[in-house]
C-alpha cells in the first residue's frame, strides 16, 4: 500500500512508545501472583510492536513485516486473560493452561498460511479471539473478587475491577480491526487509513488514563528486600495483627479490607503486608482466611448447621473461594473434614 494520510510523527508510533512504557512499568507490580505482571508484559510489548510494525507500514510504506503485523495481535487476548487467571489458578495448574492457549495461537498461525488468502484469514481469526477471550474474561469478572484467591489482600476487588477494562480494550480492538479489515476487502485504502488514525486517538488516550491510574497499583507493592534487624519489629506486627483477628473476629466480616485492618494497627499497609508475608510466608488474603477457615472447621466439628450457612458465618462471600480455599489448607471437602471429624454421638 502506498503511504497514507496519516501525521508525519505517526500516531501508531505514540501508541507503541506508551506501550513499551507500559510494559516496563507493568513489570514492577505486585499483585499476588509473580505471573500477572509478566503476562501483562508481554501484552502490553505485543501491543508495541503491532503498532510500530502499523506505523512502518501505514506511514512510511514498509510492508515487509506484514506477515508478522497479522499474527501478532493473537496474543493480545491469551496475554490478557492468563494475566487475570494467574490470580485465579496455583501455578502448577498454570503452566499447562497457558501452554493450551498458546498452542491453540501456533495452531491457528499454521492453519492460516495453507489458506488461499493468508491476511484475510489472519484478520477472521483475530476478530473471533477477540470476542472469545472477552467473553472469557467476562465470566470469570462475574465470579466477583472471590475468584481471584492469589490476589494481595485489598486488591482482589479493585483487580475484578480492572477486567471490565480489559473486556473494554478487546471489544474496541475487535470493533477497529474488523471495520480496517472491511475497508481493506472493499478496497478503500483511504477510509482504512482514517480508520487507523481515529483508532490510534482512542487508544493513545486509553492509555494515558492508565498511565496514570498505574502508580496506584506501583505504590506499596514492590516488596523490599527483607533485613535482619527488622525482622523483630515484624514478628511484634504479625502477632499483634493475630491477636487483634483473634479478640475482636473482624475477619468474619467479608468486606474486611487490608487499608481497615492497617489502620486497626495504627501502620501503613505496605508495613503490614510486609510483616505478614516475611512472618508467616503468607500474604493478606490468605492469612486472613487462615482465621476464616479454622472458625468454619470448628463449626463443622461442633454444629449441624449445612456449609452455606457456614461458609457465609465464617466471612466467605462464595462457595467457591470457600471450597477451593479448604482444599488448599485441609487438603478435603468440608463434607469430607466433617464426616471425618465430628464427634460420634453416644445413645
Amino acid at each position: 500500500m502506498t503511504q497514507g494520510s496519516l501525521p508525519s510523527l505517526p500516531l501508531p508510533l505514540i501508541s507503541a512508545l506508551l506501550c513499551l512504557l507500559l510494559a516496563i512499568l507493568v513489570w514492577r507490580l505486585n499483585p499476588g501472583s509473580r505471573w500477572t505482571p509478566r503476562f501483562f508484559s508481554l501484552l502490553f510489548a505485543e501491543l508495541a510492536l503491532t503498532a510500530l510494525l502499523v506505523a512502518l507500514r501505514f506511514a512510511y510504506s514498509i510492508e515487509t513485516f506484514i506477515l508478522l503485523q497479522a499474527i501478532l495481535p493473537l496474543l493480545t487476548g491469551p496475554s490478557l486473560y492468563l494475566g487475570f487467571m494467574a490470580l485465579a489458578t496455583p501455578e502448577d495448574r498454570l503452566g499447562p493452561l497457558a501452554a493450551r492457549h498458546f498452542g491453540v495461537v501456533a495452531i491457528v498461525v499454521l492453519a492460516g498460511q495453507l489458506m488461499p488468502s493468508r491476511l484475510s484469514a489472519m484478520d477472521a481469526a483475530i476478530s473471533l479471539s477477540y470476542l472469545t477471550y472477552a467473553i472469557l474474561l467476562f465470566r470469570l469478572w462475574r465470579r466477583g473478587p472471590d475468584a481471584l484467591p492469589l490476589a494481595r489482600f485489598g486488591m482482589a476487588r479493585r483487580i475484578s475491577d480492572w477486567m471490565l477494562w480489559g473486556i473494554g480494550l478487546l471489544l474496541v480492538l475487535l470493533v477497529i480491526d474488523s471495520a480496517i479489515s472491511v475497508s481493506f476487502a472493499m478496497r478503500r485504502a483511504g477510509q482504512a487509513t482514517t480508520l487507523i488514525t481515529l483508532g490510534s486517538m482512542l487508544i493513545i488516550a486509553a492509555l494515558i488514563l492508565l498511565l496514570i491510574a498505574l502508580p496506584r497499583f506501583l505504590d506499596g507493592n514492590t516488596t523490599e528486600p527483607r533485613k535482619a534487624e527488622r525482622t523483630t519489629d515484624e514478628e511484634r506486627l504479625e502477632a499483634a495483627a493475630r491477636a487483634l483477628l483473634t479478640e475482636t473476629q473482624i475477619y468474619l466480616d467479608p468486606e474486611l479490607s487490608a487499608q481497615r485492618l492497617a489502620r486497626r494497627l495504627h501502620v501503613p499497609v505496605r508495613n503490614l503486608s510486609a510483616a505478614i508475608n516475611n512472618s508467616s510466608g503468607m500474604n493478606l488474603s490468605q492469612y486472613v482466611n487462615g482465621f476464616r477457615l479454622d472458625h468454619a472447621a470448628k463449626l463443622l466439628r461442633q454444629s449441624d448447621d449445612n456449609v452455606t450457612s457456614i461458609l457465609t458465618s465464617s466471612g466467605f462471600l462464595t462457595r467457591s473461594n470457600f471450597y477451593r480455599e479448604f482444599g488448599r489448607v485441609y487438603g478435603m471437602t468440608p463434607a469430607a473434614y466433617r464426616k471425618e471429624n465430628k464427634p460420634t454421638r453416644i445413645r
